[in-house]
């Protein structure tokens, strides 16, 4: 009998841990990332009363229960930050403490500190790849993703130009040739703007003069039209000058800004696909591009789905500044919370294997996007009504026990 003061006090501790995991869970039910975790309940040793053949087994009550994060996909909703991002799938965003050691989260609210430094909204930097210019090298260990805040994107002199255009066959080749032209911007070594013009003549059936032109007003020494043929085959496709090359390019030397000299290539073919047709319909120009651009201010900076971190300039450029790495771990369920939303590896953790969103079994991340923490509100006031039950009836145990101790000691009297 006075066994069971024992075993009800190891069920009052074991149901009052039970609540406190509850009222961890409805504490974060609105913590962005954040994985419930449930009670697992089991019983002590039995002990053998008589023969001790087994006929009679009394248990010694419950032992401390362990407690499961359970790591399901909770929803996904979208989010107005810039900077926000959900994992789809299995894996966790790699941070870095200030004291060095490293965590692995899934909140997704990040942020920019006043270095450039791509933070968790608790201050944790979150581990990546950075580059400056084009794609970063993923094979690189990850390392502190920095955004080049408040900087300059130096400009990009043109060095080739294209334009898409249709020639009108039906045009007329005299007594007054047709005529069409068009122009486009492009930019020195200093950022600055220049205009080169493209101006079209008919000579005759299938073919047509061209003249490149740079503004004299742009140069201490006027540049020198480039002139040539354009020809075209009974298709309307253009046939000379051939896909092989060479193609026109014009020469500019003594830019009035001080920049430095240009040559800049006219590209006419896309792979082996002309630019240029002659077709019975009126000249116009569908699309041209240039690969220059001008000294641009950064304004934006965002990251996309795949963990992509895009900068975008004042003059509409967009540029790849990073990547977020993403690690993905075999029994997730063994990872320490040490707080701040994030996770530490246990002695029981495997050892995490680092790469980028959609690659070798990792989850997908998910741009402009938050995952919503897995507490379900309507489960867990469930199991805190049976938790309270279960303490409210250990405790009549223990009540119980105490009565039958008094009557007991008053046997002697």
């Amino acid at each position: 009998m006075f066994t069971s003061f024992s075993t009800a006090l190891s069920a009052l501790s074991a149901h009052s841990t039970g609540i406190d995991v509850v009222g961890n869970n409805l504490a974060n039910l609105n913590t962005p990332g954040f994985k419930a975790s449930v009670v697992s309940f089991y019983d002590l040793v039995t002990q053998s009363l008589g023969a001790g053949l087994g006929e009679t087994q009394v248990g010694f009550g419950v032992a401390r229960p362990n407690t499961i994060r359970q790591f399901s996909q909770g929803a996904i909703k979208s989010s107005s930050g810039d900077l926000d991002v959900a994992i789809q799938g299995d894996g966790f965003l790699v941070a870095k403490e200030k004291s060095g050691g490293i965590v692995y989260t899934r909140g997704g609210n990040l942020q920019v500190d006043s270095q450039g430094n791509l933070l968790t909204s608790t201050g944790q930097r979150v581990q990546g790849w950075t580059a400056l210019d084009g794609a970063p090298s993923t094979n690189a260990p990850p390392a502190d993703i920095v955004i080049p805040v408040g900087s300059i994107k130096p400009p990009v002199a043109t060095s080739r130009f294209s334009a898409d255009l249709n020639l009108n066959a039906a045009g007329a080749t005299a007594p007054t040739p047709d005529a069409f032209s068009t122009s486009i911007e492009v930019f020195d070594s200093l950022g600055k703007s220049h205009i080169v013009t493209v101006a079209f003549t008919k000579a005759a059936a299938n073919s047509w003069n061209y003249s490149l032109s740079f503004p004299d007003s742009d140069v201490t020494t006027p540049v020198a039209p480039v002139t040539g043929t354009i020809g075209f085959n009974s298709l309307g496709q253009m046939v000379d000058p051939p896909a092989a090359g060479p193609f026109p390019s014009i020469a500019v030397a003594g830019l009035t800004s001080g920049a430095a000299d240009m040559n800049i290539e006219w590209n006419l073919y896309s792979g082996a696909t002309p630019r240029l047709t002659q077709f019975a319909q009126p000249s116009a120009v569908s699309a041209n591009q240039q690969n220059g651009s001008a000294a641009a201010q950064l304004v934006r900076v965002g990251i996309g789905n795949g963990g992509v971190v895009l900068a975008q300039f004042s003059n509409g450029v967009q540029t790849t500044v990073g990547q977020l790495a993403m690690a993905s771990i075999r029994n997730p369920e063994s990872l320490l919370a040490v707080g701040n939303n994030s996770y530490a590896l246990s002695a029981r953790s495997a050892l995490p294997a680092i790469g980028t969103s959609g690659t070798g079994g990792r989850g997908v991340i998910a741009g402009g996007a938050v995952e919503n923490s897995t507490v379900d509100i309507a489960r867990e006031f469930t199991n805190l009504i049976v938790l309270q039950r279960g303490y409210q009836a250990n405790a009549k145990v223990i009540t119980t026990v105490d009565e039958l101790s008094q009557e007991t000691i008053n046997l002697k009297r």
